[in-house]
Parts: structure tokens; sequence; C-alpha cells
């Protein structure tokens, strides 16, 4: 089995060293900084697959340190501080950190996140991997439809759906962002002239409740008034 590398940059050595004695306890290989210069440093020369990364850091912060791993790297950060702002959050999100710790934290919830980030970041690999075999498998945010399994997933939760309600949806998610009209849905799912298609705002309705947080505010599934209906695209 790999044994996955996780990098620590952080400033305060007795920080870094606790987490990794933890780290190392779970069989990950730990590589240590104690700035952002250092840490790239490391990443430069070592083969990472995560990085905990503290967010205020002398020469060269997490911050500035995440910009730059971002230009060439796509493994999970995850940041550390002491900071627990709203907009600290935020802007840590947004410049490419994957998720976010904030101090006092147990070794557990780190260890929990670090398990959970390494987890997807492998699922993310075997999809590179694969990709031929992946050709079949429409993803649009959390929503997953898989063609040769039949199969439909939500945040990696399989949705038990009916023939026609995957039919429709399958339709919908090999075009995100257009609009289809209750008719063409029709046709192209029953292969027959529309007559009546009052039943398709029922399907809809069904399958909004399974794929859905919240139905009424709906994510992925949605209404174009007096046109029709669509797969909203996802960032």
């Amino acid at each position: 089995m790999e044994i996955n590398h996780v990098l620590i940059v952080e400033d305060d050595a007795e920080i870094r060293k606790g987490v990794e004695i933890y780290l190392k306890n779970q069989g990950y290989k730990v590589y240590q900084a104690a700035d952002g210069v250092e840490g790239l440093e490391i990443i430069e020369k070592e083969e990472i697959h995560l990085a905990i990364v503290d967010v205020m850091m002398p020469r060269m912060d997490g911050i500035a340190m995440t910009i730059k791993l971002r230009e060439k790297h796509d493994f999970p950060v995850i940041f550390l501080s002491a900071k627990s702002e709203e907009v600290d959050k935020i802007m840590g999100l947004n410049i490419g950190a994957d998720d976010y710790v904030t101090k006092p934290f147990t070794p557990m919830e780190l260890l929990a996140r670090v398990n959970s980030q390494l987890r997807r970041y492998r699922k993310f690999l075997e999809k590179l991997k694969n990709h031929e075999k992946t050709a079949n498998i429409h993803t649009i945010g959390g929503l997953e439809i898989n063609e040769d399994a039949v199969e439909v997933s939500v945040d990696g939760e399989v949705i038990k759906m009916t023939p026609i309600e995957y039919k429709i949806l399958l339709l919908l998610a090999k075009h995100p962002g257009r609009v289809f009209s209750a008719e063409e849905i029709y046709e192209r799912v029953w292969n027959e002239r529309a007559v009546n298609t009052d039943t398709i705002m029922v399907h809809v309705r069904n399958i909004r409740e399974k794929i859905e947080i919240n139905p009424k505010e709906p994510k992925y599934l949605k209404v174009v008034w007096g046109v029709g209906y669509k797969i909203e695209k996802q960032a």
C-alpha cells in the first residue's frame, strides 16, 4: 500500500512535532517546514500528497505559499489558523485551500480532516488515470450520474430512482446549462410525440426531492419559468 506524504508548514516547532507524532502513528511519512519558503523548497524536492499549512508565518505566510504552490500542484491543503473569523476562512478557501482548522484543535479532528482530504484526492487521481473508463460518468458539483452502472449519487451517497426519473436526469445532466422544454423531454425520454406533458412536472418534483438538500431552493435542477427545465452548471 502506498504511503502518503504529508508536509507540515508551521513556525511553532512544538505544534509541528506534535502533529508529526500523530501522523506518523497513522502510517504517514511526514516532512516539516518552519515557513512558506521552506515549504515550497520541500515540495519541489519531494512528492507531497497533502500539506498542513499555518496561515501566519514569518518570511512567507500560508496564503502566499498556497497561491504559489497552486501554480503547479493540486494536492489538498489544510489551513491552520489562530483566527476564527469567517472572512479568513473564506479567503483561505478562495485562494486554493481545501479545508480549514482553527487553533486550538484536537489531534483527532486534524487526523479526520487529513484522512478525508486524502480519500478525496485518491479518488480524484483514480479518475484521471482511468479517464477513458469514466467517459460515461457525468459530474455536476456533488451530483454524479454513472451511465455504465445506471446509478445516481449525490455527495457520494447513491440515490434510488425510477427508470423514467433516471432518464430525465441523465438527459439534462448531459447538457448542463441547456434548457429543455417539457415537450422535448417527453419526446426524448418516451420516444413518442408529446400530448400531455403534465407528467414531466411530477417527475421533476420527485427528482428534486431525491437530489436536492432543499427542493424549494434547488442547487441542481432548475425551472426556467415558461420555458422548461435545466441542470445548472456548477463551478
